[in-house]
């Protein structure tokens, strides 16, 4: 028990370290470019961010772990909206996160719990989504997967017009990082490379502790690896916070919430029979939970505020209410 702590601190801190790193270039990616943060951050560092997940999770799947890999995904969701409440309430950007400011994410939020729904649908509907398969892939999440292109082809192109926008309205008068582009591009796939390897050595730990705790592999998997797989997310949005790119922070975690669901494809495909017949139909609670959190997100984001009117942000206290109900409902069906 005692060596399963220390290797899941130890990949813990490693994964932090790399998920500094990783917002550090990917803002250098998106000035250079010129593609935004927005655009960069849903699809790039929500994409990084995600590989922790995609590691632990196969490996957990191939441990004979379906349970602790699907219950990791879902729950991560729930801690990367949590990550993104907690952080809007200790910002002081008066109500720049959740507000007007960061409406062009409301797109993105939308298509994250969309996704999100789908794999709910699929996980009630298990007789009908788990039957008949396509290249080791069952058809439910063959279909997650197209609405996932889908919804990328639309955030790109609500991008390039507003891009279009903005240039046509004013100036660039931000300076643009100094430095070749390829240098960022090898810097941020360095830190995605120590977060791949990394995983493995976090799922097996996380494994070890679900056996000696006796919580069960839906709940530690909701729960202690879902975040820990988070932390990527956690330190690339406080460093994107803290660099006044508030696109990369929003956009990372819609992004990656997106990306999760996406990622239950190359699970399935290692799985030995559809994935979706072998796991617990209650991973539904955290799966809704995900969307209203989502949605109250969302509906933070449209609704246009002038200022603060409360010290406590109604919002991002309701999503993080939310998320511990439905935490507190998996322990108890667990």
């Amino acid at each position: 028990m005692t060596t399963a702590l220390v290797t899941f601190a130890v990949t813990a801190v490693i994964i932090i370290f790399a998920g500094t790193f990783l917002s550090r270039f990917a803002d250098e990616i998106a000035e250079k470019t010129g593609f935004g943060r927005l655009l960069i951050g849903s699809i790039l560092l929500a994409g990084a961010t995600s590989l922790p997940e995609l590691t632990v999770d196969i490996s957990a799947v191939r441990a004979g772990m379906p349970d602790l890999a699907f219950g990791d995904l879902m729950g991560s969701s729930l801690f990367n909206l949590l990550i993104l409440a907690i952080l809007d309430l200790s910002s002081n950007s008066r109500g720049k996160m959740l507000s007007r400011q960061a409406a062009g994410h409301a797109l993105s939020g939308n298509v994250s719990a969309a996704l999100t729904a789908m794999i709910v649908l699929c996980l009630l509907a298990q007789p009908v989504s788990a039957h008949g398969e396509l290249f080791e892939i069952s058809y439910g999440l063959w279909a997650v997967l197209l609405m996932y292109l889908f919804g990328v082809r639309l955030i790109y192109y609500d991008q390039q017009v507003s891009s279009e926008k903005a240039a046509a309205m004013s100036l660039q008068a931000e300076k643009t990082p100094h430095g070749p582009l390829w240098t960022s591009i090898a810097g941020f796939t360095a830190a995605a490379g120590v977060i791949v390897l990394a995983g493995p050595y976090l799922s097996d730990a996380a494994g070890q502790i679900a056996e000696f705790s006796g919580l069960g592999k839906t709940f530690v998997g909701t729960t202690l690896v879902a975040f820990s797989t988070s932390l990527p997310e956690l330190v690339a949005s406080l460093a994107a916070l803290r660099m006044g790119a508030h696109d990369l922070a929003i956009g990372n975690i819609f992004g990656s919430n997106a990306f999760n669901m996406i990622l239950f494809v190359p699970l399935d495909a290692f799985h030995a029979g559809p994935i979706l017949s072998a796991v617990s139909s209650g991973h539904a609670v955290s799966g809704v939970a995900a969307i209203i959190a989502t949605l109250v997100v969302v509906l933070g984001q449209l609704y246009q505020v002038e200022r603060r009117r409360w010290i406590i942000e109604p919002d991002a206290t309701l999503v993080i209410l939310i998320i511990f109900g439905a935490l507190g409902i998996i322990y108890k069906m667990g």
